[in-house]
């Protein structure tokens, strides 16, 4: 009896992309780093390096994708990407590079245009732990008390120390991060939701010009000019916004545990270029006299790091 032969396997099938057509999906969160609340409607809004408006659709759902997005293969596919739902603000990015040989993923988050902090879990215990700088020179009891307090009656001050000390988490120095560097924080009217000071180690200045060298941070000429005092000042160079800046007044020193110490500065500005910092951050807030937003901020640095494909920015505490 003859025997069947066997079937070839079926091959897989392989779609070649279109040439003339890219893609991305769109992710949206909230202020608590979670999917968008499912039901709400958001409008995505795509437009391309040409400014013509690709895409304008409101629909209720955390995701979406959009396919057939032209391709230019020149300046014209730096997309620019927004997101936004009613009694919420508007977040979006750009550029977001979009070529067809690479479907692209793009987290974005809403937070309420009336924003609420919630330090849920930002207990002093877990903190102090993490960040002994706050207690250093005063003890645990002063610390807990001034750290309360800020909660109650400086909240964005709080949120503002608590996204820079994540931030300054995950720079990576060729030895240790900034806040390895940190002795003891300056508690007075200096802390404000726009930065704060502390005491540093002086190597700490020998540690960023060091991330200098490898292309980690940029130095800031003149930065007397916005920060009054200030001697010297380097600001990273990761992202195209909220990146931390660090800026030391070396005049200014007080010897902790038998070391010479120096005034340190951290703050985080929204934008990576300085002309935009000047003219969209701080004229804006010198005119009204107001100060970067915390919850600006935690958005920024969140979707920069999303993009960036970094660990998650994820200060103790939460948006809603």
């Amino acid at each position: 009896m003859a025997r069947s032969k066997a079937s070839a396997p079926a091959k897989a099938a392989f779609t070649t992309p279109n040439p003339t057509q890219s893609e991305v999906t769109i992710n949206v969160f909230d202020g608590t780093r979670k999917a968008f609340v499912s039901g709400k409607n958001i409008l995505y809004r795509i437009t391309d390096g040409k400014q013509n408006q690709i895409l304008l659709k409101e629909v209720p759902e955390a995701s979406l994708t959009a396919k057939g997005l032209p391709f230019y293969d020149n300046a014209g596919d730096n997309y620019s990407i927004l997101v936004s739902a009613d009694k919420y603000g508007q977040a979006g990015f750009f550029p977001v590079k979009l070529s067809p040989q690479q479907p692209v993923t793009l987290d974005l988050m809403l937070v309420p245009k009336d924003p609420q902090l919630n330090f849920a879990d930002a207990k002093w215990d877990t903190i102090e732990a993490q960040l002994p700088f706050l207690s250093a020179g005063i003890g645990d009891a002063a610390g807990e008390q001034r750290y309360e307090d800020a909660m109650e009656n400086k909240p964005k001050s709080l949120a503002s120390l608590l996204n820079l000390t994540t931030a300054m988490k995950q720079i990576f120095l060729p030895q240790g991060t900034p806040l390895d560097y940190l002795k003891q924080m300056i508690w007075d009217d200096t802390f404000a939701q726009d930065r704060f000071f502390a005491w540093c180690g002086p190597a700490l200045i020998d540690q960023v010009k060091a991330a200098e060298a490898q292309g980690n941070f940029a130095r800031e000429p003149a930065p007397w000019l916005f920060h009054p005092g200030s001697t010297s000042s380097w600001k990273q160079i990761q992202f195209g916004e909220a990146n931390v800046q660090l800026t030391f007044h070396e005049n200014n020193t007080q010897k902790i545990g038998g070391q010479q110490c120096v005034m340190v500065e951290p703050d985080i500005d929204y934008y990576k270029d300085l002309g935009a910092h000047t003219l969209l951050e701080v004229l804006p807030n010198d005119v009204t006299h107001g100060l970067s937003d915390p919850v600006t901020v935690y958005v920024l640095r969140w979707i920069a790091g999303r993009r960036a494909g970094i660990p998650e920015f994820n200060p103790p505490y939460t948006i809603v």
